[in-house]
């Protein structure tokens, strides 16, 4: 009976291996994103596409086995402590894998992972959340599904249905 429960594992264990994705690699990382966005362009070790009408920059590095896709949402000269604040509870618990981001004066919205462990689904849901937060950066800050919970994004969220409501009343 053991022999065979060691032989059943074994056996689906190699099935799963051979369902299991290739690595992920410039080449497929492409053709992932010209399936997404057909109109997508290669620049240098990366792609820009259009998701929802914006634009999105993918860059890969192989050597360094790490790819990022990033979506520039604004000037960082006019960012308040409050702004920064909320990205931060955000980046806690409802931007879920992107996150908000600063470089060289830009605010980011980013989506970061390993290339060759990334699997196509990981990239077409981290591409959506880095579009959801950059879309709903000043309300929302989210990535577009679930929240993680125990942070402040769910009761300020709930903040704003309230005053929305608030401000209904009387219509």
């Amino acid at each position: 009976m053991i022999r065979f429960a060691l032989i059943w594992i074994l056996l689906a264990g190699h099935a799963l291996a051979q369902e299991a994705e290739p690595p992920m690699t410039y080449e497929r990382l492409g053709k992932i994103i010209f399936a997404l966005d057909p109109d997508a362009e290669p620049q240098g070790p990366g792609f820009t596409m259009t998701i929802s009408d914006v634009p999105v920059l993918v860059v890969s590095d192989v050597h360094a086995d790490r790819m990022r896709a990033m979506v520039a949402i604004s000037g960082t000269s006019e960012l308040s402590a409050e702004d920064l604040q909320r990205m931060m509870q955000a980046n806690f618990d409802s931007t879920l894998d992107a996150r908000y981001a600063i470089a060289n004066g830009t605010l980011w919205a980013v989506f970061i992972h390993p290339l060759s462990r990334l699997n196509k689904d990981q990239l077409i849901s981290g591409l959506a959340q880095t579009v959801n937060i950059a879309l709903t950066y000043g309300t929302l800050y989210s990535g577009g599904a679930a929240e993680f919970g125990g942070g402040d994004s769910h009761d300020l969220q709930r903040e704003l249905i309230d005053d929305l409501l608030k401000k209904g009343e009387d219509i």
